[in-house]
């Protein structure tokens, strides 16, 4: 009996629950069966897949607090996201869960949801999309809980969220009135209330208005409950009232932060510090004060996870303060303790960078700008303008080592030879010095270590044991080694330090990056007053020509120094030092005119000296036209650069290439120290190219590439040499042995450059052909070399086209043509022309090929 009642009672139960089960039925079961499996089952667990997804944003994003913060901390990338791509699988799964808890619980009976959870899955939905960066799928799911669930608690939450989406679509006034409406026509919650103003306060810092934003981040800050939020908001109405330039202000609300303390993130609060010293100017009246203020934010044992910022406002201090080596000191603690933040790495190489340069210690600094770069994003403004400093820093480099070389070996060669002798005793004493001073230094570190080992437990154990098995002797063993022989390889010959050095003749040493290419000495050429005085030249031939070079190098510093780093003073010095040492004609007048423009600058009395010098001394000179009639400069003028360089160039188009060799020379001469040489030098190679062939024209690019590294021209030839060059080097002929082969052919027939009026007679004839027979060849006189020229007719499809052309031409009473001539293949025309080979070219003709 009893079991027949449970069997009708567990049958009565199963159909209630299959009964319950149905969505399509508007029950009082039905709907909070539903709404039960989703609030806790489907829901919860879609919940607590997208806190989790929030909590692993919120630890992976770093904020820029050199930049005024995002109300919301969320990272934004410029990906476009597809819902088939690999996103984060926290709000895949909230997504998934959403997704199940609408299709198996949704109850839409008579287009009314009954199901009260539904709505909450939607959201969800919305949530998970907008945090995965699918703004408009997110907006679909919020516009769809709006439009269909009037009734829900949830309308205002929805209505928030989906203004933040289109925000975050950059519809930043639509956001706003939506918001406006809804603060206006509804009844918010305080929490609600604050998240509607920290939106809005959002869309205006977006249409870059920081005042309304202020004043609704204000509300915000009074209504939201969430203490973090509330040092974020202050600190962001920190930072509005720092671009209005309202200092007073700003320090009011960095205030409030730091009122918070623990109750919101030390982040907040320390970069709130931070930024009130920056509003502070440093007076004698508060120095001690701020310094005091700078040391207990250092000695906090809270903020050592800040001490990156911490250090780099000490260094600032102390840099205003004018003490410059106590800031070094702390930009370089600013470093090594970096987290990472690349744009403070940037700013505290910066700062080294520059005090280098002050200094004139010019590859120190260029060292620093190059990790300056590393740690900036290309294609930025201040990317760029770093590059550029640099690109100018290495030719200061290259040019002050040329310098300083030049000017050493000049000093010594000119003293008396038992002053060389005292100059490098001197030299070879303090070396020796030094080296008994690091030897010292290094036997104690390492008998301080040892006599350390030796009462250790470890020293005790290995006492008295075999060589090789007691870690003292081995120890000292091993430092004996080092001393004696220094690190070496493991390898046959171990002993030889110099088995791969490469000896350098006399004709191969030159000056390279400021001194002469040559092997580190040895250790015993180092102590070796022989070895310095063999260094000395002696040959008279060779001090010139490092005058020479020290000279033009002078003159290159004071351009750059004076055009690109505005540094007049550095600039006068090195102009008048070439002045003053005897340079070369074609460096006198571009410098004194420099220097007029200098001192006319600086507004020195100098400047009308200068220029009168010019004008009496260099009366038919440019300049003095120049300084005479200022029109002159302008480019319109005929005698300007750029009206000399257009008619060499139309030379150049004309394939007049030895008289554009000529003239670029003296342009070259004429115009030294305006911009425009380069581009001279250029069409010079270019030329050189065309007419005398591969290997000059490869020297002539070299020069260009060396001589301005840092000009359009010397990058662009730098380039040619890289990627050109190479594929012209080849003096390699394609075979022709197949009669009937197709391709590009030309006819060519040759001339001496002294039958010009010949050539052109033969061209007018050739092209009267070619119209005559409907051909769509091209006739062109083309220049070979000093002597040679040739006049082609391009354009045929097949070696056998080509020669029953050539044979028309002779046998055909209106032309008579009988000149000599050759076909060849377009890619050996081009070798021949590049390479100057034609005897080659015709040996590889007649040739019998196998």
């Amino acid at each position: 009996m009893k079991l027949r009642y449970k069997i009708i009672f567990l049958a009565v139960l199963a159909a209630i629950i299959l009964s319950a089960c149905s969505t399509k039925k508007d029950a009082f079961l039905n709907r909070n069966w539903h709404a039960l499996n989703t609030k806790y089952n489907t829901l919860y667990n879609g919940e607590i897949a997208f806190e989790q997804g929030r909590e692993e944003l919120n630890s992976g994003y770093r904020d820029d607090y050199w930049e005024v913060l995002p109300i919301e901390r969320l990272e934004v990338t410029d990906d476009i996201k597809l819902d088939s791509e690999d996103n984060n699988p926290n709000f895949i799964i909230a997504e998934e869960k959403a997704t199940k808890a609408i299709q198996r619980h949704s109850m839409d009976i008579a287009e009314v949801e009954r199901n009260p959870q539904t709505d909450e899955a939607f959201l969800l939905l919305g949530k998970a999309r907008y945090f995965d960066q699918r703004y408009i799928p997110a907006l679909e799911a919020f516009n769809y809980v709006l439009r269909k669930y009037e009734e829900s608690d949830k309308l205002n939450e929805a209505n928030i969220w989906r203004e933040k989406v289109n925000i975050r679509l950059e519809n930043e006034e639509l956001a706003i009135k939506n918001l406006k409406r809804l603060m206006k026509l509804e009844k918010l919650q305080d929490q609600e209330y604050a998240d509607a103003r920290a939106m809005m306060a959002q869309a205006y810092i977006n249409l870059n208005a920081p005042d309304t934003a202020i004043q609704h981040l204000k509300i915000a800050s009074y209504y939201t409950k969430k203490n973090p939020e509330k040092g974020r908001y202050y600190y962001i109405i920190g930072q509005l009232y720092n671009q209005l330039q309202h200092k007073d202000s700003a320090g009011y609300a960095f205030d409030r932060v730091i009122e918070l303390n623990r109750k919101s993130p030390r982040v907040y609060m320390i970069n709130a510090h931070l930024q009130k010293i920056k509003n502070t100017e440093l007076t004698s009246e508060n120095r001690e004060e701020l310094l005091e203020y700078l040391t207990e934010l250092e000695e906090d044992r809270e903020n050592r996870p800040f001490l990156d910022k911490v250090y780099r406002q000490i260094a600032e201090y102390h840099l205003a303060n004018e003490a410059d080596s106590l800031a070094l000191v702390y930009f370089n603690r600013s470093l090594r303790s970096t987290q990472n933040d690349t744009k403070l790495n940037a700013l505290n190489y910066e700062n080294l960078a520059e005090h280098n340069f002050d200094l004139n210690e010019y590859q120190t600094a260029g060292a620093y700008y190059d990790s300056v770069l590393t740690n900036l994003p290309e294609n930025t403004k201040k990317y760029r303008s770093i590059k550029k400093k640099l690109d100018n820093l290495e030719d200061v480099i290259k040019y002050e080592n040329i310098v300083q070389y030049s000017d050493s070996v000049i000093t010594l060669f000119n003293l008396p030879k038992d002053k060389q002798i005292a100059f490098f005793e001197a030299h070879i004493e303090a070396l020796q010095k030094a080296k008994e001073e690091a030897e010292k230094k290094e036997v104690e570190r390492i008998t301080e270590g040892f006599a350390a080992f030796t009462q250790s437990k470890g020293g005790k154990e290995n006492k008295g044991k075999f060589y090789f098995y007691n870690i003292t002797s081995l120890g000292y063993g091993k430092n004996d080694f080092t001393n004696k022989w220094g690190k070496r390889v493991l390898e046959d010959d171990w002993r030889w330090s110099n088995k791969n050095t490469i000896s350098i003749s006399e004709e191969d040493a030159g000056i390279v990056d400021g001194g002469p290419q040559e092997l580190d000495p040895t250790d015993e050429e180092k102590f070796s007053l022989d070895f310095y005085m063999d260094r000395i030249p002696t040959d008279i031939a060779i001090i010139d020509s490092l005058g020479t070079e020290r000279n033009f190098a002078n003159y290159q510093l004071g351009l750059i120094y004076k055009e690109k780093f505005k540094e007049n003073l550095l600039a006068a010095g090195k102009l008048e030092e070439v002045l003053k040492s005897n340079p070369e004609e074609r460096l006198i007048l571009p410098s004194k005119y420099n220097l007029y423009k200098i001192y006319e600058e600086e507004g020195s009395p100098l400047a009308s000296d200068m220029k009168a010098n010019i004008i009496q001394n260099h009366s038919d000179s440019r300049y003095a036209e120049i300084l005479l009639n200022p029109a002159a400069v302008l480019t319109g003028n005929s005698n300007s650069p750029d009206a000399q360089y257009e008619h060499l160039y139309k030379m150049f188009q004309n394939q007049e290439f030895l008289k554009v060799i000529t003239a670029t020379e003296e342009s070259i001469n004429k115009y030294t120290g305006d911009p425009i040489v380069p581009k001279f030098e250029m069409l010079k190679a270019n030329a050189i190219g065309r007419l005398q062939g591969f290997e000059d024209y490869k020297e002539a690019l070299n020069y260009v590439a060396l001589t301005y590294p840092n000009n359009p021209e010397g990058k662009k030839a730098e380039q040619m040499v890289a990627e050109q060059l190479p594929k012209l080097e080849s003096k390699e002929f394609s075979p022709e042995s197949v009669a009937s082969g197709t391709g590009n052919w030309k006819v060519v027939f040759p001339f001496k450059r002294h039958s010009n009026q010949e050539a052109l007679q033969l061209m007018q004839r050739l092209e009267k052909s070619i119209q005559d027979l409907k051909y769509k060849n091209i006739v062109s006189k083309d220049i070979y070399n000093l002597e040679d020229q040739f006049v082609v007719v391009h354009g045929f499809k097949s070696r056998d086209f080509a020669l029953g052309y050539v044979e028309l031409l002779k046998n055909n009473r209106d032309y008579r043509i009988s000149k000599e001539n050759f076909v060849i293949l377009s890619s050996n025309y081009k070798t021949i022309q590049v390479h100057k080979n034609l005897l080659d070219y015709k040996n590889y003709v007649l040739t019998p090929k196998p």
